[in-house]
């Protein structure tokens, strides 16, 4: 991005963090949209990257908007495009693998709590979630259903 187009997309990302952070997610979620976007959309030539960091953060903090209005499938793409942009970023395995949890999706849940102790071992409620989710499983088994 050139000169004036990426203070205003930095200027965007910062605006739907300020939102957020305040817990006024329908203007964050507009803002987090537009930023992405803006991210996305065809870069002209020797425009400066953009931050994956920064783009992942969005993606996630999209979904937890969208977690906290129960939309489980949406805010799961999001979680998916931020790890697609920044693998290394245990933030949304954790969230999607709430989500699998909570649908009944053992299996993923775990492989999604196992990728975010390997990317980050101190990672407290990962470990939490990590074994509920085998007690889960077990006591599914066990029922037959």
């Amino acid at each position: 991005m050139e000169g004036q187009e990426e203070q205003e997309t930095q200027a965007t990302l910062a605006l739907a963090q300020a939102h957020f952070k305040k817990g006024e997610y329908a203007e964050a979620e507009a803002l987090y949209s537009t930023y992405i976007r803006q991210c996305t959309s065809a870069a002209p030539a020797g425009a400066a990257p953009v931050s994956p960091e920064d783009l992942a953060t969005a993606y996630n903090n999209r979904g937890q908007i969208k977690y906290f209005r129960v939309d489980f499938y949406e805010a799961m793409d999001d979680y998916t495009c931020a790890i697609e942009v920044q693998p290394n970023f245990e933030v949304p395995y954790y969230n999607r693998g709430l989500i699998l949890y909570r649908l009944g999706y053992f299996d993923d849940a775990l492989e999604d709590f196992k990728k975010v102790l390997d990317l980050n071992c101190g990672f407290q409620d990962a470990t939490l979630s990590l074994k509920q989710t085998m007690l889960a499983k077990e006591e599914k088994q066990r029922r037959n259903y």
